[in-house]
């Protein structure tokens, strides 16, 4: 009997080492040593930001109407055609304002005649000069009047006052249009305005030509870039903030008026030391950051935080560049233990002895 119990304690014991081997495949067991998570102190540009929403709008923008009461007889321009400055859009009927033209160029230049001819009888003396004096009035008159039919008969021909993109045409030929009837929209979309609110408590650090870095829901993975150009002069005195105006390149047409952009406004920006933001230990108003030294001895050092931004934190005083610290497995470590770094969170393992 004794033999048979000794003969089953053995299985079971054969049994259960075998079982623990196949727990940790190929013989391996976990570290007694802690593992933890490092990265290096890094040196980088970081930067004080302001988050805002604002508002696209065109740099030049004009609702195209005309001056007059006629009849549309040509339409040169198609919906959303890129036009250049002064290129025609519209022609209205104008046969009678260019026969206004013609016989108003023909007196000119009749009153322009009689006044040489007059200029030689007063020269001879035999016509008084009050006469030529007269004729000097006619033609001042003419030519107010050949000026007068030269401007309404432009007024019939509707031209892009600046480059841009047009609109949607609401108007066709043979319509007849009236001062104020809407022809089109046209927006200078080569570079566009950006207007934001910033809180009152910014205002001191807000400049001309400060950097501005956005966003749009119709192009997420895209940055757009532009610089501040204008500053209100006046705080709205029920929401405490003032609207900043920026200009941003806009190649490809790709923003819009109207559209919501999401932006940062750098008000400050310079070259620092950089860790990831979950490396901190806040203890009251402290912050500590676990540095393993080339021995891998675990250091607990007390640390200035500068700027922050979404994951990082700069630091100010406290760790120097090429440090290791720990940004993973703080909570299992003590400062003057011994442990084994790794770069990622992979487990690590030793053979068993």
């Amino acid at each position: 009997m004794i033999v048979a119990v000794l003969l089953l304690a053995g299985l079971m014991a054969a049994v259960w080492f075998k079982e623990q081997g196949r727990s940790q495949p190929g013989g391996f067991s976990r570290n007694s040593v802690p593992s933890v998570v490092v990265t290096k102190v890094s040196r980088q540009d970081v930067r004080r930001e302001v988050e805002a929403l604002g508002t696209v709008k065109s740099r030049e923008s004009v609702v195209l109407s005309a001056k007059v009461t006629e009849k549309v007889e040509l339409v040169h321009f198609a919906d959303g055609q890129q036009v250049s400055a002064g290129e025609l859009l519209v022609t209205l009927r104008a046969g009678e304002q260019q026969a206004k033209v013609r016989a108003a160029n023909a007196n000119l230049k009749e009153q322009q005649r009689e006044y040489k001819r007059i200029e030689g009888l007063v020269k001879r003396k035999t016509v008084p000069r009050s006469e030529l004096d007269k004729l000097f009035t006619d033609i001042e008159i003419a030519r107010a009047v050949l000026a007068q039919n030269q401007a309404e008969l432009e007024a019939r021909f509707i031209q892009a006052p600046f480059a841009g993109l047009l609109g949607f045409r609401q108007i066709s030929p043979g319509a007849l249009v009236t001062p104020g009837t809407v022809i089109t929209t046209l927006d200078d979309l080569a570079k566009v305005k950006l207007d934001f609110t910033i809180p009152e408590p910014f205002i001191g650090e807000l400049q001309l030509g400060s950097v501005i870095e956005g966003e749009v829901a119709a192009y997420a993975e895209r940055r757009f870039i532009g610089e501040v150009t204008g500053i209100d002069s006046r705080v709205n005195p029920l929401t405490r903030a003032i609207v900043v105006r920026a200009e941003i390149d806009n190649p490809g047409f790709l923003l819009r008026p109207g559209m919501l952009m999401i932006l940062n406004l750098i008000v400050e920006q310079r070259e620092g030391l950089v860790v990831p933001e979950e490396a901190l230990v806040p203890r009251q108003r402290n912050n500590f950051l676990f540095v393993v030294t080339p021995e891998n001895v675990v250091e607990q050092r007390q640390v200035a935080v500068g700027f922050r931004t979404r994951g990082t934190a700069e630091i100010t005083r406290g760790v120097e560049e090429g440090e290791l610290i720990i940004t993973r497995g703080i909570q299992r470590v003590r400062p003057g233990q011994t442990v084994e770094t790794r770069t990622s969170e992979r487990f690590t393992y030793r053979e068993a002895d």
